[in-house]
């Protein structure tokens, strides 16, 4: 699950830049020059931090990378979802004009996929323990009960994750309104 689930970390950490960037062209948000280098420095960096714990996992220090990439995350969420939200109310600071919704929708649906993907982590993360649980009691109906209803939550939040990045590749192709 560690291998697939790198390769959607690194896929999400990326589309934010790279909508940023276009953005900036397609004049729907107005940080361009300095700004787009920061944003591309700030997700190199995190980017970094994910591919660490990724290759440091089951250690402490992949342990303590992965609790840092959270901090990330539970900052982040916040900023974008508030600056979506506010734009597609008109008050900025994206473009909120006729056809320049599509930005902001875009920014929100995304700051709803880095929601969904921290609720995917800590489930993979119950996954871990239940496992050693059942390794040491085979058997135990308490724990696989959990495994199981996890695991179709966990299924359920996948499917709508990708439907979700569907939605934001959408939004940056066709520019719906």
């Amino acid at each position: 699950a560690y291998r697939i689930d790198i390769l959607a970390r690194t896929g999400i950490l990326l589309l934010f830049p790279l909508g940023w960037h276009m953005g900036f062209y397609w004049g729907v948000q107005p940080f361009g020059g300095v700004w787009i280098y920061a944003m591309w420095a700030f997700f190199t960096f995190w980017l970094v931090i994910c591919w660490a714990a990724f290759f440091a996992r089951e250690t402490d220090r992949g342990l303590a990378l992965t609790k840092f990439d959270e901090r990330i995350r539970f900052i982040f969420i916040p900023v974008i979802l508030l600056a979506s939200v506010a734009s597609l109310l008109g008050y900025g600071p994206f473009e909120a004009g006729n056809m320049q919704k599509w930005f902001s929708a875009k920014v929100l649906v995304f700051s709803l996929l880095l929601m969904i993907g921290l609720k995917l982590r800590f489930i993979m993360r119950e996954w871990t323990e239940l496992f050693r649980v059942l390794a040491l009691e085979p058997g135990n109906q308490e724990a696989e009960a959990t495994l199981e209803k996890s695991i179709r939550t966990g299924r359920m939040l996948a499917y709508i994750y990708w439907i979700g990045i569907a939605s934001v590749a959408f939004f940056g192709a066709v520019k719906p309104f």
